[in-house]
């Protein structure tokens, strides 16, 4: 898969609200395709930035404690539980417990887990090097996981933080591995103040597997949900000239995944494994909310669908140099038409 050159930013080590900031309390760093400017202002100025009439399609999908300590044969673990197959199966990624590598698991081995369970290592999963087939032996996998599990994250990411500062406010609907982070920002105020305005919200669900930045991989499939109120209204903003924001690359994935050729967006649920690029080009977005991710992050290609090559590379290198934050608790981009 093609990736692309960007400078790394920094992640975010600590939530605002750990020096007693509010959680909206984070650059935004706004990127215009119509004039290319660039301008930073804060995320709770976004009421300023958008208009009545404009869509914001928000991920209701909500962080499970994904993580479980582990031991396979006479080493320590950390198991990333990905996504659900069917019955017991799990797509899965094991990694050392000092989460610094990927850690090759053999076919057959398995993996002894807290209060007597285990996870037997199937094989591949999609042909990944990376992600495991496995079946979860536990008596119930969503109250087995809030005794034991804890939210998943990476070395030089910072300490572990409760699973409550990796949920946005939008977070209805247990599934995600791996926090849907664009929308941790908003705040039930900056809410309030956008529906005042007139400007509109909708929610789909996509939940989230675990991140893929290590190789510039492409992302796995993952589950789906775009209600059809949320279909109706966005054609519905669409047809009164109000512009489709989403509130993250999930979104993003999940509406084009149900918009057809014509940008028609049609109610739709499932797996999806489409892979949005520059050269696929964007059917029923026209704007995007979004962190600063890994620089050879699939996730790119998304936002260069979004706001094309030129200027995404313009707002990188202006965040690096500010020094603005990523991941979980970091900045954001707005990218406007």
């Amino acid at each position: 898969m093609r990736t692309l050159a960007f400078p790394a930013i920094a992640p975010a080590q600590a939530p605002p609200e750990a020096a007693g900031r509010d959680r909206g309390d984070v650059a935004l760093l706004v990127a215009r395709r119509a004039d290319g400017s660039l301008g930073l202002t804060c995320f709770g100025d976004l009421p300023r930035l958008l208009r009545a009439g404009d869509l914001l399609v928000v991920n209701t999908s909500a962080t499970l404690p994904a993580a479980l300590p582990g031991r396979l044969g006479d080493d320590d673990v950390r198991v990333h539980l990905s996504a659900p197959l069917g019955g017991d199966r799990w797509a899965v990624e094991i990694r050392t417990a000092a989460l610094e590598r990927l850690r090759p698991a053999p076919a057959g081995g398995r993996v002894v887990l807290p209060g007597g369970c285990e996870l037997e290592l199937l094989g591949p999963y999609l042909s990944s090097d990376r992600l495991r087939e496995a079946r979860l032996r536990v008596p119930d996998a969503l109250p087995y996981l809030a005794r034991h599990g804890k939210p998943i994250r990476y070395a030089g990411h910072g300490r572990a933080w409760p699973l409550e500062a990796l949920q946005t406010i939008f977070a209805t609907e247990p599934g995600s591995a791996e926090m849907p982070s664009a929308a941790r920002p908003f705040t039930h105020g900056l809410v309030t103040a956008l529906v005042a305005l007139g400007v509109l919200l909708a929610p789909i669900v996509l939940h989230a597997g675990v991140s893929s930045p290590e190789r510039g991989e492409p992302p796995f499939p993952e589950r789906f949900r775009v209600p059809a109120p949320t279909a109706r209204l966005v054609a519905a903003v669409r047809g009164w000239g109000g512009r489709v924001v989403a509130v993250g690359t999930t979104v993003v994935r999940a509406l084009e995944t149900v918009a057809r050729a014509d940008g028609t967006v049609r109610a739709g649920d499932g797996w999806t494994g489409l892979v949005v690029t520059p050269e696929r080009g964007l059917r029923a977005v026209d704007g995007l909310i979004t962190g600063w991710h890994e620089p050879e992050s699939s996730h790119l290609l998304i936002l260069e669908a979004v706001a094309g090559a030129e200027l995404l590379h313009r707002a990188y290198d202006e965040a690096a140099a500010l020094g603005l934050a990523g991941h979980e608790f970091g900045d954001a981009l707005l990218v406007l038409p």
